[in-house]
């Protein structure tokens, strides 16, 4: 399928995945209710993590990034001391640290088994699908027992985690019942400038607890947190590899976003936080950046039960496999415009005073020459109002996460970019453009990369 409007149809109505869905990762530890096929079994899951991530947790990403800045250049500066320092590398320690620190909290940041952990995970994520492709276990490969026991290592390191989370919930929640009972015991109330400990941590042990509870009879431990450290940290890395790759090709445009996230932060009431929402290019080229190399080149959905009438008369048999290629659909010139396979993140941006003329200018790809950082009457455009993008999905098995993900990334960079300028390496090459063959497009080149404190 490639016509945009069959595809939204389609999406809507086949809420089901293919049978061998999450075989990877119910190989490598167990079964998990967030990783079946059957939309029926798998909703209740999805809606819940949809409100943690979209509700509590997003209300809490202006404030992250700060800390989360700090413990990631802490490990880069390692890395650039050793020599070695590729965009992929750091994309990938990053995203780990983003979505860890959102699960766990400054517990995960304390942490001292992280790296295992990141190392552990990265190693287990290399090996998955090969194992995963065998239509039979192969218990009798020496190979595969290995790779099991790097699955059981992370399940220990996931539980010390979960562990360490709750027992500093607990001390912070008695923490914060005697600081109230000693200025109660004073005549004044902890509200009126006490901090409140228990208020920062509730919302992570409500979200682990909503993740790993209520598991059925066959359900593996923490396997619901580590299938979104899992899928989330490979997925997220390759958002922010293909985005620091287009920073350090694109200088000029890094300097714009620059720009933007200063005048936003000489703007904002709030010091310690950043305000993305304000930030209307630094998220276009998130958009953009998710358009030209989605995750997966192809989405597969089916409907195990029923048959499925599309509007146009076809009547889609249940079981069968319907295939979407995202990646053509993401760079089709009639959905795009002429420049559908450049990378031209103002596509994204309109003038409040032009709204009308939006389609016409994202056909001609004029929109540049409109929109500059920090002018107030751009507008960001929604990219989910065009049915074309679907670097997440759509429909009933869209990503839970994409809120959250495009606001996290954002954020990270936002703060990443006012401390850093982030160059190529000298001698590196880099290209601004994904390479083509005959049949799809290869994921761009990974070159060495270096941060640069900017001046205070």
């Amino acid at each position: 399928m490639n016509d945009p409007e069959l595809i939204k149809e389609m999406l809507l109505k086949a809420e089901d995945k293919l049978p061998l869905t999450g075989r990877a990762f119910r190989l490598a530890f167990g079964p998990s209710s967030l990783f079946v096929s059957s939309f029926e079994k798998v909703q209740r899951r999805r809606e819940s993590l949809a409100t943690e991530l979209n509700g509590r947790l997003i209300e809490r990403a202006p404030v992250i990034p700060t800390k989360v800045v700090d413990c990631i250049m802490e490990r880069v500066n390692k890395f650039m001391a050793e020599g070695n320092l590729d965009c992929k590398l750091v994309s990938q320690h990053m995203a780990f640290t983003l979505l860890g620190s959102t699960l766990f909290g400054d517990t995960f940041l304390a942490w001292s088994k992280a790296t295992v952990y990141e190392e552990l995970l990265m190693m287990i994520a290399k090996d998955a699908c090969f194992w995963a492709s065998y239509s039979v276990t192969p218990y009798w490969k020496q190979g595969f027992w290995r790779y099991q026991r790097l699955c059981t290592k992370l399940k220990f390191l996931t539980q010390d985690i979960v562990q360490q989370c709750r027992k500093n919930y607990k001390f912070f929640l008695q923490k914060d019942e005697n600081l109230h009972n000693e200025n109660a015991n004073k005549g004044m109330e902890s509200a009126s400038g006490a901090p409140s400990c228990s208020g920062v941590e509730m919302p992570d042990n409500l979200f682990l607890h909503e993740l790993n509870g209520h598991l059925g009879a066959r359900e593996e431990p923490c396997g619901n947190i580590m299938g979104v450290m899992f899928h989330g940290c490979l997925t997220t890395a390759g958002l922010i590899d293909n985005l620091l790759v287009r920073l350090v090709t694109h200088p000029r445009l890094q300097d714009k976003i620059y720009a933007e996230i200063i005048i936003a932060r000489n703007g904002s009431m709030k010091q310690d936080q950043q305000c993305v929402d304000k930030m209307h290019l630094l998220l276009a080229t998130v958009y953009e950046s998710a358009r030209l190399l989605p995750s997966g080149p192809l989405l597969q959905r089916c409907s195990l039960k029923h048959d499925i009438s599309l509007k146009t008369g076809v009547t889609i048999p249940a079981g069968a496999v319907m295939v979407v290629p995202v990646q053509l659909v993401q760079m089709d010139d009639s959905s795009w415009g002429q420049d559908a396979s450049e990378f031209n993140p103002y596509r994204f941006l309109s003038k409040a005073e032009n709204r009308s003329d939006l389609v016409l200018d994202q056909c001609r790809g004029n929109t540049e020459k409109r929109v500059h950082p920090g002018d107030s009457s751009s507008i960001l455009n929604d990219p989910n109002n065009n049915v074309a993008f679907l670097p997440f999905g759509s429909g009933t098995r869209a990503c839970v996460g994409q809120k959250f993900v495009i606001q996290g990334v954002a954020t990270l960079f936002a703060s990443l970019l006012e401390q850093y300028e982030i160059r190529l390496q000298s001698g590196s090459k880099g290209e601004s453009e994904p390479t083509m063959n005959d049949t799809i497009f290869q994921l761009l080149p990974s070159p060495e990369i270096v941060f640069v404190r900017r001046n205070s």
